[in-house]
């Protein structure tokens, strides 16, 4: 009597889509990379804002800028430059929303 040997091979039916743009550093970048590049074009658009605004010193003022939200820290001499700080930041395209926590100082340092 004769055995017969039996060699069975599987093969898999099933086929995965592979993508045709190339992967890159780019391309597999943490989440956010994008969003932080666009905080820092933010914040150097609302620095600008800022120093352009007539009758405003920023020279004491920083711009902190997270997903479109500004936080301006820092002091100013007077009350009526806060409010023009925050008008600035507000002005600009893009963000979202300002947060002004300047404290006011005279110019002799006096609060």
């Amino acid at each position: 009597m004769m055995l017969g040997l039996a060699c069975v091979v599987a093969i898999p039916l099933s086929a995965h889509a592979q993508s045709s743009s190339p992967v890159t550093a780019a391309s597999v970048a943490a989440p956010g990379v994008d969003s932080k590049a666009a905080d820092r074009a933010l914040r150097k658009d609302v620095v600008r804002a800022l120093t352009r605004t007539k009758g405003l010193n920023s020279t004491r003022i920083t711009v902190r800028v997270k997903e479109g939200a500004v936080t301006l820290e820092g002091s100013v001499p007077e009350q009526a430059e806060v409010d023009l700080a925050t008008q600035a930041a507000q002005s600009v395209s893009g963000v979202t929303s300002v947060k002004n926590t300047l404290a006011i100082f005279g110019l002799s340092g006096n609060q």
